[in-house]
């Protein structure tokens, strides 16, 4: 899901459940960091929808973590907050300050009552979604310290958790809504990958109801806020009451399944997205990945950590109402962060291939949650709570401008479907409404499947890669040309 910090979405279940590092209502920030007679704002349980998309580039999320410019603070005070929204509009320090009642997320409320919430689980890299996304599937960003760099648009390089299971014969599956951000990764551009993406509206239930899931699968929201398939990503302007029922219909969909009791549901955030969390992120003992340093102004060493994000793991194999700290090991400064999703799978599955990176070597693992118990648990809920109202007060807004995110989304889809060789590119998406972006989106990913599979039954070589020529310019040919994966 999309930047939601752990205090602003699960911080006030500590008021029931106190074993959980959350909100007591004492944390705060003072509007002016330096000046402690500025006003103070206190965290509140009345965060409703949001707007506006609070700050969480490189520089605010320093901001944000450190009160100022220098990082040398140990620990990490968390403290620039209410200052860092404030400069971008008056009161906007009250919107990042807010959390959730539980009762507004029921169907988070009932995952962590009845499953495993991490309480100390943070983002990999303190900066925006794409650089975390990554480290989800390869422990690294590549040296990626800000948003996709247009010059990697090509494919970034690095070897992912996919290619570890296609190593070891395990078998994978992505299922997404508009546009796979996983195909960001050149690798999985391979022809041999092409039958593993899966258009979620059509295929997921019907996979698991057959009990055809793959022994790994990745279910990506939808990123585009349009009528009537409106965002399910949680991503500021977005409706959160959508995620969560986008949660409970995938929750629903692996309980009903014949493969149930061997499934493993974890449910995470990209990034914190400028919302307050009073956890200090790790600043010290972070292996940085594969020694790649970020590029100017800041030549970030990625040896410190992101904020704290929610994340939830549902199993019937895990303990009702768990709370999962911090890890045992693999060393004694190990964290829970998203690296840990490729290194515990690697142990859970056995994986001959090595760890990814440094990162995924170091950070910690929960496949010791799923041997607690001898036997699955019996009593895990049919059904979640119903969402039943909206928090956003009207639909989607189809004719706004596309966010960053849309925009490196929209430069990913060029790219697969050979728009990227025009002059327009890396602009294409700047004049984009959020319909048209999505559009050009679900048009561009459709377009380079086909070819894809029409090269496969083609007999094409499985390591080759579709490049397709532009769409822009001739909309109607079909064709394409077949060039081999470096």
């Amino acid at each position: 899901m999309e930047n939601r910090s752990f205090d602003h979405m699960l911080g006030w279940l500590k008021s029931t459940r106190p074993e959980i590092d959350g909100l007591t209502g004492a944390e705060s920030n003072r509007v002016v960091v330096s000046d402690p007679s500025s006003p103070e704002i206190f965290v509140a349980d009345d965060a409703e929808f949001v707007d506006s998309d609070p700050g969480h580039s490189f520089q605010a999320i320093r901001e944000q973590i450190f009160g100022s410019d220098d990082t040398s603070a140990r620990p990490a005070p968390m403290s620039g907050f209410a200052q860092q929204a404030e400069g971008m509009a008056p009161g906007f320090s009250k919107t990042v300050m807010a959390g959730f009642k539980p009762e507004v997320l029921p169907v988070y409320a009932a995952l962590a009552n009845n499953f495993a919430v991490f309480d100390r689980w943070f983002a990999s890299v303190p900066t925006s979604t794409q650089p975390n996304r990554f480290y989800v599937h390869s422990a690294t960003s590549h040296g990626a310290s800000s948003n996709v760099r247009k010059d990697l648009i090509h494919g970034f390089p690095q070897k992912t958790i996919f290619d570890s299971l296609d190593e070891n014969d395990l078998s994978f599956g992505i299922y997404y809504q508009n546009i796979p951000a996983t195909l960001f990764f050149k690798s999985l551009r391979k022809l041999k990958h092409v039958f593993k993406f899966h258009n979620y509206k059509f295929t997921f239930k019907l996979h698991a109801k057959l009990g055809k899931l793959p022994n790994y699968a990745v279910i990506e929201q939808r990123y585009f806020d349009v009528e009537p398939f409106p965002a399910n990503d949680d991503h500021p302007s977005h409706d959160v009451a959508l995620g969560q029922k986008l949660v409970k219909e995938v929750y629903e969909t692996l309980r009903s399944s014949p493969q149930w009791n061997e499934t493993a549901l974890l449910i995470t955030y990209d990034e914190h997205g400028g919302f307050y969390d009073h956890v200090p992120t790790p600043v010290a003992n972070v292996p940085n990945p594969d020694g790649i340093i970020g590029p100017d102004p800041f030549y970030f060493r990625f040896d410190r950590l992101g904020v704290r994000v929610p994340t939830i793991l549902v199993s019937p194999w895990i303990e009702k109402a768990t709370v999962i700290h911090g890890p045992n090991g693999p060393t004694p400064h190990s964290h829970f962060e998203h690296s840990s999703i490729p290194a515990t799978v690697k142990k859970l599955f056995n994986l001959n291939s090595n760890f990814l990176t440094k990162r995924d070597a170091w950070a910690g693992t929960f496949e010791s949650y799923f041997s607690l118990r001898r036997t699955p648990r019996t009593d895990c809920p049919e059904k979640l709570p119903e969402v039943l109202k909206p928090l956003r007060p009207s639909g989607p807004k189809e004719d706004a401008s596309v966010s960053e995110f849309q925009e490196e989304l929209i430069q990913l889809a060029s790219q697969l479907n050979g728009d990227h060789v025009l002059n327009t590119y890396p602009d294409i998406g700047k004049s984009m409404t959020v319909a048209q972006a999505n559009g050009y989106a679900e048009n561009a990913v459709a377009r380079f499947l086909e070819a894809g599979r029409a090269a496969v039954r083609a007999g094409a070589n499985e390591s080759a890669i579709v490049t397709m020529r532009p769409s822009l310019t001739s909309r109607t040919a079909r064709s394409s040309s077949l060039s081999q994966s470096s």
